[in-house]
């Protein structure tokens, strides 16, 4: 059983801690706002003041938070992580940010005499629990190699895809697919709604069709009724969206439907709707259908 860190315990963050715990580590864990860590200090966790005293107490340290701005203040600014780097530490970062912040991070930190790894991960609260997220993981292969076991213990499929950032960009790829996917979707149950068919129907049947990836299979029904507690909101799969569209100019790869799907979002957020699942993009479509949600 390992020593662990891990800062920033938002939805999928915590879920993880959780798992790590459940699995006998030993977890350290900080978040800006204590009261989202209190069921896990209930749970064995213990409590850290600052990232720094988070990095200080383990040997392995994860963070994921929400965009390069929050990274860089946990890793860089006050009580940041980069102050408690030292020799034999290895920092595990989960956060999806550029491929190019992620490289130069990496090098500060082993300026320290550590080492950094991006590891994000493919899947939802709704996978994590039923134990099918998959992580990719950029970096120095000997330093994989150290944490590969730990990070099993999150999801069962660990994949090496090469140097640092290239896990980021493999996930910026991987992301660009839910949006695109979800239009396409909300697409056809629209078509099939106003020729005549019920949505309810249309849902059923689409989500058991060969069109039906595991993303559809949980998200699909969100367009009968919206969940309470968005999965991944409008404004965090627009922000991966730019990533993506911003990788593809930098790449001259064309990268079309990601375009288009990407304005919906846009539109999302101007209707009001930026804080729902991204799956709100079919209320987008079904307003210029015509029909209402």
């Amino acid at each position: 059983m390992a020593n662990l860190g891990y800062v920033g315990l938002g939805v999928m963050g915590g879920e993880m801690v959780s798992r790590l715990l459940d699995k006998g580590h030993t977890v350290t864990g900080y978040n800006r706002t204590r009261a989202k860590a209190e069921r896990l200090i209930k749970k064995g966790m213990k409590w850290a003041e600052t990232p720094a005293a988070a990095c200080a107490a383990a040997d392995f340290t994860f963070s994921m938070v929400s965009n390069e701005k929050a990274l860089g203040a946990v890793m860089e600014g006050p009580d940041g992580m980069l102050s408690a780097a030292r020799p034999g530490k290895t920092f595990i970062d989960m956060s999806t940010v550029s491929a190019g912040y992620s490289r130069a991070l990496a090098e500060k930190v082993r300026a320290h005499g550590a080492d950094l790894i991006d590891a994000p991960v493919s899947g939802s609260l709704v996978t994590i629990k039923e134990g099918k997220l998959s992580v990719m993981v950029g970096g120095l292969r000997e330093t994989f190699d150290r944490v590969k076991l730990i990070l099993e213990d999150i999801g069962p499929k660990v994949t090496y895809v090469g140097g640092n950032g290239l896990a980021l960009s493999m996930k910026i790829a991987t992301n660009l697919n839910l949006t695109v996917q979800m239009m396409a979707f909300c697409e056809g149950v629209l078509l099939a709604e106003k020729s005549g068919i019920s949505r309810e129907v249309a849902v059923e049947v689409l989500t058991n069709s060969a069109i039906a990836s595991p993303m559809i299979k949980y998200r699909g029904p969100f367009v009968l009724g919206m969940p309470e507690e968005p999965l991944f909101e409008v404004n965090m799969m627009q922000k991966d969206m730019l990533l993506a569209l911003d990788m593809g100019r930098a790449l001259d790869v064309p990268l079309p439907t990601a375009a288009v799907s990407n304005e919906f979002l846009t539109a999302a957020r101007g209707m009001g709707l930026a804080k729902h699942d991204f799956a709100v993009v079919f209320e987008v479509l079904a307003r210029m259908s015509g029909l209402k949600n």
